[in-house]
C-alpha cells in the first residue's frame, strides 16, 4: 500500500533517491541544513548560505515536497512552484526535540489528508506559533511546543 509518508532524522539518512521518487503517494522531507546537506552532498554552510535554492534543489532531486528548517522554514514541492516561507516562530525552537514535534504534527496533518506542501506549510505555522506561545520571551522545551500547539491551533480557528 502506498501511503503518504513523512522523513525525518535517519528516514532522511536511510532513504534513496530512487525509492522516495519512485512513491504514488506524497512524501514530505524535513531535513535541518546539516541534513540537506548530507542529502545534496555539501557543506552545511553552503545551505545555510544558499536557503531558497537548496529547498528548492532538494525538492526537484528526490520529487517530494521539502520542509527546511530553520530560522525561517521554507517549504517547497516538487512541481517548482512557488517556496513557502513560514512567518512564525522563535530563535527558542532550536532546542532538542523541537523538530520531533514538528514532524509529528505534519505527520498527522499528512495523514488527514493534506497535500505534502500543505501539510508541512500548516505544520511549520503551527509549530511556530505554538513556540511562541509556550516561549514567551524565555526557553522553552519541546515538551512546552507541543502543549502549545493547543493554543496555536485555537488561534488560528478563531
Amino acid at each position: 500500500m502506498d501511503v503518504p509518508v513523512l522523513l525525518d532524522a535517519d528516514g532522511l539518512r536511510l532513504a534513496s533517491r530512487d525509492a522516495v521518487r519512485g512513491r504514488a503517494a506524497p512524501t514530505l522531507m524535513t531535513p535541518h541544513a546539516g541534513e540537506a546537506a548530507a542529502l545534496l552532498g555539501v557543506e552545511r554552510e553552503e545551505v545555510e548560505g544558499a536557503r531558497l535554492a537548496s529547498v528548492r534543489e532538494l525538492a526537484a532531486r528526490y520529487g517530494a515536497t521539502v520542509l527546511l528548517k530553520g530560522s525561517t522554514t521554507l517549504v517547497a514541492g516538487p512541481d517548482g512552484g512557488p517556496v513557502r516561507v513560514n512567518p512564525t516562530g522563535t530563535p527558542w525552537l532550536a532546542t532538542a526535540g523541537s523538530g520531533d514535534v514538528l514532524s509529528g504534527l505534519g505527520g498527522a496533518l499528512l495523514a488527514a489528508g493534506l497535500s505534502a506542501v500543505d501539510a508541512g506549510s500548516v505544520a511549520a505555522y503551527l509549530h511556530g506559533l505554538a513556540g511562541r506561545f509556550a516561549a514567551d520571551g524565555a526557553p522553552v522545551g519541546a515538551a512546552d511546543v507541543a502543549e502549545g500547539i493547543v493554543g496555536a491551533w485555537r488561534s488560528v480557528r478563531g
